[in-house]
């Protein structure tokens, strides 16, 4: 049982992860790779406090959640007002050097990671509790985004997405809207990247490489990017592979590339043959119907 609250933790986490990189990349059109390093700065910013301060927990939690909004908007204030397609690789830039970073500094632990975070719960209700906590926040980030998407400013969104000029000629502002969207779908990253931290209670610069943006995008575009539920699918889905992969008990050699390999394929696959997702015809259905 254990190990099953575990696997359902670590879902609930990237459900949170594959919702919020959704609101970025799929609502808000804004091409980057790099949602994994504000789930780093979350988790990071966590445990740093935990370990070398003392603070309160859910103090430390918010405070990962400004740190990942605060480099969010940094990054998408200079990267945006390039070119929008420049925003990917300034952010796939941005988590190489920022990983880089972490592996050099004494107070992040360096390559080995930081470790012996405490833990905010102990003894037998520790593993039911944080799954409490992480069902809720999976649910309340999935409930929180339907509320953006489906109200008027989720039109917003979706006019700024599909036709920047016309909605600035409108004299709305496209800039300060991406940025909006970038710094609350980095924010949500860095809160789950909190709750990854007090539970594992070890973070390590390896768990946010590039093979974790390869992972969340195939989650999104798996179960269907810009829709609300799809990344919820999505998350259970690429979660439950590499469970049963670990059943091959194969070595970490084989399966590291085998994960990187499979993510890959199912985003080319559902690319060219489904590219709106498993759930992203029948939204596109019901908002359809819901209009009429």
């Amino acid at each position: 049982m254990e190990y099953l609250a575990t696997v359902l933790v670590l879902i609930s986490i990237y459900v949170v992860l594959a919702a919020s990189y959704n609101l970025v990349i799929g609502y808000g059109g804004l091409a980057t790779v790099a949602h994994p390093i504000f789930f780093a700065i979350g988790a990071y910013t966590t445990g740093m406090l935990a370990v070398h301060v003392g603070t309160p927990p859910l103090l430390n939690v918010l405070a990962g959640m400004l740190a990942a909004m605060v480099a969010s908007i940094a990054l998408a204030a200079s990267s945006l007002r390039v070119s929008g397609d420049y925003l990917l690789i300034a952010s796939l830039g941005f988590q190489l050097g920022l990983l880089q970073l972490i592996r050099n500094l004494d107070i992040t632990g360096g390559p080995g990671g930081l470790t012996a975070i405490p833990s905010t719960i102990t003894g037998a209700a520790r593993t039911p509790t944080f799954l409490a906590i992480a069902v809720a926040l999976a649910v309340a980030t999935v409930f929180a985004i339907r509320a953006i998407v489906r109200g008027p400013y989720g039109r917003a969104i979706t006019a700024m997405r599909d036709e920047e000029l016309a909605f600035t000629a409108l004299g709305r502002h496209a800039m300060s809207m991406k940025i909006v969207i970038f710094a609350i779908g980095c924010g949500i990253a860095g809160i789950a990247g909190g709750v990854y931290a007090y539970y594992f209670q070890y973070i390590s610069p390896d768990q946010f490489e590039i093979l974790q943006s390869a992972q969340i995008l195939t989650m999104v575009v798996l179960g269907g990017m810009a829709t609300v539920y799809g990344p919820v699918l999505g998350a259970l889905l690429l979660l439950a592979i590499p469970q049963a992969i670990t059943f091959l008990q194969l070595p970490p050699s084989v399966m590291a590339p085998m994960q990187g390999i499979l993510f890959t394929s199912l985003v080319l696959v559902f690319l060219f043959l489904r590219p709106a997702g498993i759930l992203g015809a029948s939204e596109t259905k019901v908002r359809k119907g819901t209009a009429a």
